[in-house]
């Protein structure tokens, strides 16, 4: 390592030979695993060992061969959801529990034993509505909903159990193998990875050998399948073959292939299931590396007896199969029951906690580049925004800023002066965001790595020295985030005085964090390091990058929170109190102290240095379940080309249904350069996907908005401003997701959950029950065919007004400068009427109402405002929440939450009227006051809008207009 600290870093030691990389038939678990199940032994339920407390019920369960007994628990838990633990009942030392992720103890419901056939047990939830059918021999279990089953678990004999053991040198031979559960002869253990597994140059001991898990379960009925994030893949998850395995381990890997099961750099181990009539969930809690099989066995029928002519037949469900196989820790299992797809999200948030509400400049469109060189080239990027009078917000900061890669330093040279740097920008009204990574460079001179040092808060290997490996600023140590001393030591490091250089404009990326380390196994952290509590990396790798990111946050959040003001939501379309799911995670997460690491720790900072009072933002690359409560998401090192624009809108649905909403993409492909015409379907993309970045590596030629030719800077910013026209509906969505679960960016079959034909749509979506965007992704296209869902829905083309009723598929003319977006009839989408330098410049600009009328004649739409910066919405009550219906020829403003109070001089101006299929006579306001004024309106008998211009109606006050 010691040539490492003399030796250049550069982009080539990131972008490495995929081989580098495991197949499922190189993963040592997975093979053994193979190996034993096709031996078929079984375990059994011993029911005369049951018992019941108010939380759980408990019973033994004992593997026929090995005969190691395991303790199995059962839990229902409030919302329709039941949890299975099964652990060791005496393991040699605790197996690994993911800690932090669940946002509270579960609330749990006491199931209630009812007679069941002998060598059964039945388990109710008191409502009578689910039911576990608990078998004894072979065990299985049932989850059965109103006398239909819906999940078998255990039903194909899956259900593995490595228990740990002594390390195998002090063991005799004859020991070692009796207590194996596969065949341990000599010429198996290096082949099966028992105590040593190798790969490639590196040899990976295990102290306690092997200790892996797994379990299958089976979808009654179900035949499409969603999530487990994150695959360069489609939206629905594929059936797997042998060594064909969806593989969940946060990895480093530079331009990813697409339509590749491998892992990349985050790993959600949730998936849903949806058929006609019903939304599952199952939630597999376990931070270690995980894969997962999928096989469909498709709905057949078969002939029961010939009488006559005709024959008796009877039909068999279909029914998925799926396969969670973990290399260590404990079974630990939350399944989630619908019914539907918006009951599904709210479970696994009670869960996991909601989507952070962001601030409002973090919604704005973001210019990012590896690296701008210097504050003259920020100040030339800054100034040709202007120049071309483009709209941004955020102006992004790589590595090269800082002294030779040390984080929480400037680069002297090129960045002599940086708050001079960031009051230019606070002068515009907008942001700086720097990157942040794990590794610290190992240089005594260095006051980051030497205070670090000096308190043992780095990774240790298993000598018990500082694990040291290669980043970008040659040899480095890891912080320990596991660790809440170093957390609360890192959240420090944001304090103004201590980050020289730094003010309240500056916000934080944290990069690099699955950790990523360049000629380790895989590109990442040896699985035999040692963390805080004594446990392995292998434990917790999934969860590293995740735990970088808050601790005192949920202290901070704490102090601010007082019992008694807690803020529900009176609209019929937010049912969903605050407290519970949105706001009141806050308090729950300060009493149960979290620790989601590098990215936590982060948020956490950036909420200590405002004293509490300021939203974080932070962007990550690598999370795990949960990282939703603390920022955004993309998807990594991506590619300038068309296939890698395509693979980002389901890679985004999976995120987003997997309780990420803030996710997006990389504007053009971080590699490579763009051609022309792909950058710009790439922004008119992005305007419409919720994180929006323009970014790109070192090497790659500058591609600044304006540098592609007159036309082409018009079409891009076209697409940029009408990101920010919609502001006021993405940040009404965002709240919506905050407070209720619900994502911003939705698979049509969310929306349309009844609509066999958009199960498998990925090339399409919703962004929220508003509008569905279809961004071309195929060059030279002149047309796209749009599925418009719904037999009893109307759509209308945002540009043209033209309308089409729904339940088909239409072919839309597309010109370089079209973005095929839709509003659904029935919905109210607010805009603003003009587009600043930035969301700063647009706080008290005019709205806009575009009311698209459904086939009934009516409309229903909502606007959530605030300061868009700080958490005065949450214990002040400072915002409004506005509800626009429109019935009867009536368009009312009334107030949709009468607990928020925001003062706001902004005026409705215009409102635009889709689907009015007569000329109105007159138009009249009527403000809450009693006073009617006349309105002067257009009438477009060939697109049946009518449009009402130089209104001055107050956002948030009470008023209607009447259209006569």
């Amino acid at each position: 390592m010691e040539a490492a600290e003399k030796e250049e870093i550069s982009v080539e030691d990131e972008a490495v030979d995929k081989n580098i990389f495991r197949d499922c038939n190189k993963i040592a678990f997975y093979r053994r695993q193979k190996q034993w199940l096709s031996k078929k032994s079984t375990y059994q339920a011993l029911l005369d060992s049951v018992t019941t407390d108010e939380d759980s019920t408990r019973f033994q369960i004992i593997n026929e061969a090995s005969k190691v007994t395991l303790l199995a628990e059962i839990y229902g838990i409030e919302g329709n959801i039941f949890r299975l633990k099964i652990n060791e009942e005496t393991p040699l030392k605790p197996r690994f529990e993911v800690p932090d992720v669940l946002t509270s103890k579960p609330s749990t419901v006491r199931l209630i034993s009812c007679s069941g056939d002998t060598g059964s047990l039945i388990l109710a939830d008191g409502k009578g509505g689910l039911k576990c059918h608990i078998t004894a021999n072979p065990f299985k279990v049932d989850l059965v909903s109103e006398e239909e089953v819906v999940i078998s678990i255990n039903s194909l004999g899956q259900l593995y159990f490595e228990h740990l053991q002594i390390l195998h040198k002090q063991r005799a031979a004859k020991e070692n193998e009796e207590a194996a559960s596969v065949d341990t002869s000599q010429e198996n253990q290096e082949d099966l990875g028992l105590w040593e597994e190798k790969f490639g140059k590196f040899v990976d001991i295990k102290a306690n050998g092997p200790s892996s898990i797994g379990l299958d379960f089976s979808l009654h009925g179900f035949e499409h399948l969603y999530g487990i994030p994150q695959h360069a893949e489609s939206h629905q998850l594929k059936n797997t073959g042998d060594e064909d395995a969806y593989r969940l381990y946060n990895l480093d890997v530079y331009g990813y292939q697409i339509f590749d099961k491998m892992g990349i750099y985050g790993s959600v181990p949730y998936l849903l299931a949806h058929k006609l009539g019903r939304t599952i969930g199952i939630f597999w809690l376990n931070a270690s590396e995980t894969l997962v099989e999928i096989n469909t066995e498709p709905a057949v029928e078969y002939t029961l007896s010939q009488m006559g002519p005709v024959a008796a037949k009877q039909k068999v469900r279909s029914r998925t199969h799926v396969h969670w196989m973990s290399e260590s820790g404990i079974i630990d299992v939350f399944l989630l029951t619908g019914p539907t797809p918006s009951d599904v999200f709210r479970q696994y948030s009670h869960l996991t906690g909601t989507q952070a509400m962001p601030p409002l400049f973090s919604l704005g469109y973001h210019q990012c580049r590896w690296n701008y060189e210097d504050e003259q080239d920020v100040k030339a990027v800054d100034t040709g925004f202007d120049e071309h009078d483009i709209p941004y917000d955020a102006m992004w900061l790589d590595i090269e800023h800082t002294e030779g890669k040390r984080y929480f330093t400037w680069d002297k040279k090129r960045f002599p002066n940086p708050k001079r740097m960031q009051e230019l920008l606070r002068s515009k009204k907008r942001k700086l965001v720097v990157i942040s990574d794990p590794h610290i460079k190992i240089d005594p001179d260095y006051s980051v790595y030497v205070k670090a040092k000096d308190q043992g808060f780095f990774v240790k290997n298993q000598e018990g020295e500082d694990f040291e490996g290669v980043c970008w600023p040659g040899l480095s140590s890891y912080l320990d985030f596991t660790n809440p001393k170093v957390r609360e030591w890192y959240s420090s490091l944001f304090a103004f005085p201590v980050y020289q250089g730094s003010t309240d404009i500056l916000f934080l990326w944290n990069d690099m964090n699955e950790p990523s380390v360049f000629r380790g196994p895989e590109q990442t952290m040896q699985k035999n390091a040692i963390h805080h509590g004594n446990w392995e990396h292998r434990e917790l790798h999934n969860i590293y990058g995740f735990i970088t990111y808050i601790q005192k946050t949920w202290q901070t959040l704490a102090l601010m929170y007082t019992h008694g003001s807690l803020l529900f939501s009176t609209c019929d379309c937010i049912p969903v109190a605050l407290s519970p799911i949105g706001i009141f995670q806050w308090e729950l997460l300060a009493k149960y102290k979290p620790s989601f690491q590098i990215q936590m720790a982060t948020a956490e900072g950036l909420i200590q240095r405002s004293k509490g009072k300021e939203r974080p933002f932070v962007l990550t690359r690598s999370f795990f379940a949960g990282s939703q409560k603390y920022g955004a998401v993309w998807t990594g090192d991506n590619t300038a080309e068309w296939s890698y624009l395509k693979i980002s809108i389901p890679m985004l649905l999976t995120l987003s249904i997997t309780g990420i909403s803030f996710c997006g993409a990389d504007v053009g492909g971080f590699i490579g350069n763009p051609e022309t015409e792909l950058l710009v379907r790439w922004y008119q993309a992005g305007a419409y996907q919720p994180f929006f970045r323009g970014h790109a590596t070192m090497n790659t030629k500058r591609r600044e908005p304006w540098l592609f030719g007159k036309e082409h800077t018009r079409l891009i910013r076209e697409a940029i401003r009408e990101r920010y026209g919609l502001l006021p509906y993405w940040y009404s969505l965002f709240y919506y997701a905050h407070v209720a679960s619900q994502p911003v960016m939705r698979p049509l079959w969310v929306e349309f959950p009844d609509e066999l034909k958009t199960f498998d749509m990925e090339d399409e979506y919703m962004l929220g029950s508003a509008l569905l965007v279809h961004p071309v992704t195929e060059p030279k296209a002149t047309t796209v065919d749009v599925f418009l869902p719904g037999s009893n829905e109307v759509w209308y083309d945002c540009k043209t007004f033209a309308h089409w009723e729904g339940g088909c598929t239409v072919k839309i003319p597309v010109a370089l400068d079209t973005i095929p977006v839709f509003q659904r009839g029935g919905s109210v989408v607010p805009i603003k009427t003009t587009v600043g330098k930035s969301t700063g410049w647009m706080t008290e600009s005019s709205y806009g109402l575009r009311v698209a009328l459904s086939t009934k004649g009516s409309s229903v739409g909502e606007l959530y405002l605030d300061d868009g910066h700080s958490f005065q919405y949450l214990h002040q009550k400072q915002f409004l929440h506005r509800k626009f219906s429109f019935c009867s020829s009536v368009l009312i403003n009334s107030s949709a939450d009468q607990r928020g109070h925001y003062p706001s001089k902004c005026v409705v101006e215009q409102i635009l009227v889709l689907g009015l299929r007569k000329e109105p006579s007159f138009v009249t306001t009527h403000s809450s006051d009693g006073k009617d004024q006349p309105v002067a309106f257009t009438y477009c008998a060939k697109t049946s809008s009518l449009t009402l211009e130089k209104l001055s109606l107050n956002i948030a006050t009470d008023w209607e207009v009447h259209i006569i």
